[in-house]
């Protein structure tokens, strides 16, 4: 890398630095007749100008300067006479671009005749401040950098045909150009880098955007691929990245970067390693300034905030946009008191549940020990758990109703129920993430509590199906099941 900062092989790297070396080159254009002093006042090439301008006739200007003699050149410009420096084009050569094919002006510049006078497209290369315009600068700087391909945005190819006269002045070999597609919003409005919404160190450092993230984006805009997914990291596109790049102004659409943002977040919480390390230290950053720690502390029982939070983001990670909505979102694993609102059934229908039952599964279900406190234990839990007998059915209908019918109608109505007991019905991780996250005493509190909100719910009414034996096989139960 190389920069004004850290310096390089071809600094300066500061413009406002390298004056000297663009009138040095000048100077050379000016050797060798491809550039030449104007000493015309400002008022005649502004009169020029003017008068050109009423008349419905593109700028130019008639070589005035450009019939003067070296000597006298010199000689104005020892004595202090103010004075510009242009450069001297024959012609506007085509040039194939990158993206474009074959383009450009291929016009000649010393036949531009009109009812007026003989103009000249002579571009100003030094300003009579003694700095240099975009123009020269641009081509001496990527000249002297080795710059071997310069991707710029379409608005810049009117302009290229006169950087490849300046090219063929100098005798210089060129370096590939490709144009890409201006970046514009819904309305079509181009987007403009001063709006501080578009700004890439605004998305990294204020949104919290991975520059994973931002990398994979901004490939994609007008570029596509043939790969089956979206979701690139930086060595996937270094791989496939090429310029085929769509023709035309490219419309951006931030719901692709926020999607993106999600996917990243799942690869770096599938993956570990620094990218997960820091979306942990930022979720416990914005953990630790909104709750107090005493708080916390009935929920961590010895863990630190990191230890908590790295597994909620692993949980929840493709609902990651940035730590402070991933906070707000999962609240709830930081609220040690959770206002729930009244228990309301997943359903309402005929076919119902008795509240007691969901008590009893749910109680079941913390009697793990914290040995064996883990998602895959209560997921086996939880699928294998048969509620089926469970679930009250209207007369009519009591024979018809099969087994695996009502125990999907049992398993619903629970996930419903441990969802509300334990995080107030916020969406969020599943319920054997949940249960591990919040660990086994926190998670019977909350279930606990829940019961005693629920208590004063009444028996339902229809024909309840018998309870048969319970089985011999008592694997359901996971570390739960009676030794034999």
């Amino acid at each position: 890398m190389a920069g004004p900062v850290v310096g390089g092989p071809h600094g300066p790297y500061r413009q406002s630095e390298r004056t000297d070396l663009y009138r040095s080159h000048a100077n050379d254009l000016i050797s060798n007749g491809h550039a030449y002093r104007c000493f015309c006042p400002p008022e005649r090439l502004d009169a020029m100008a003017q008068h050109r301008s009423q008349a419905g006739l593109a700028p130019g200007y008639d070589r005035k300067c450009g019939e003067l003699s070296a000597e006298e050149s010199e000689d104005r410009a020892a004595s202090g006479e103010t004075h510009i420096i242009r450069l001297k084009v024959e012609g506007y050569p085509m040039f194939n671009d990158l993206v474009y094919g074959k383009t450009g002006q291929n016009k000649p510049n010393n036949k531009k005749l009109d009812f007026i006078d003989r103009v000249y497209d002579d571009p100003i290369l030094i300003k009579s401040d003694g700095h240099p315009t975009y123009h020269l600068a641009n081509v001496v700087d990527d000249h002297c950098m080795k710059i071997t391909h310069v991707i710029r945005g379409t608005e810049w190819m009117p302009s290229t045909p006169m950087h490849m006269a300046l090219y063929n002045a100098f005798k210089w070999t060129p370096p590939q150009f490709g144009h890409v597609p201006l970046l514009v919003d819904q309305s079509g409005q181009k987007l403009s880098k001063r709006n501080a919404d578009i700004d890439l160190s605004s998305f990294k450092d204020k949104q919290g955007v991975f520059a994973s993230t931002l990398v994979n984006f901004a490939s994609l805009l007008g570029w596509s691929h043939s790969q089956k997914s979206d979701v690139l990291s930086l060595q996937e596109l270094e791989q496939i990245f090429n310029l085929k790049i769509t023709r035309g102004n490219t419309v951006v659409a931030f719901e692709k970067l926020w999607f993106l943002q999600k996917a990243h977040a799942q690869r770096f919480a599938a993956s570990g390693g620094p990218e997960f390390d820091e979306m942990v230290n930022r979720v416990s950053s914005v953990v630790t300034e909104k709750y107090p720690l005493e708080k916390l502390n009935t929920i961590l029982k010895g863990r630190t905030i990191a230890e908590y939070v790295a597994p909620l983001i692993r949980a929840d990670a493709k609902s990651y946009t940035d730590a402070s909505e991933f906070v707000q979102r999962n609240s709830t694993f930081f609220t040690p008191k959770l206002e729930r609102e009244p228990y309301a059934p997943a359903s309402p229908s005929a076919l119902e549940v008795p509240m007691s039952a969901l008590h009893t599964a749910a109680a079941a279900l913390t009697l793990v020990p914290s040995s064996h406190w883990s998602i895959e234990t209560h997921r086996f839990n939880i699928n294998s758990y048969d509620g089926s007998s469970s679930v009250v059915l209207p007369e009519a209908e009591s024979d018809s109703q099969t087994s695996p019918a009502t125990d999907k109608i049992f398993k619903k109505e629970l996930y419903h129920y441990l969802r509300w007991a334990l995080s107030g019905s916020a969406p969020g991780p599943g319920i054997p993430e949940t249960m591990t996250i919040l660990g086994r005493d926190e998670t019977l509190r909350r279930v606990q509590d829940a019961k005693a909100s629920t208590q004063t719910f009444g028996p339902s009414d229809g024909r309840r199906i018998p309870k048969g034996a319970l089985p011999e096989d008592q694997s359901w139960m996971g570390t739960l099941a009676t030794k034999r």
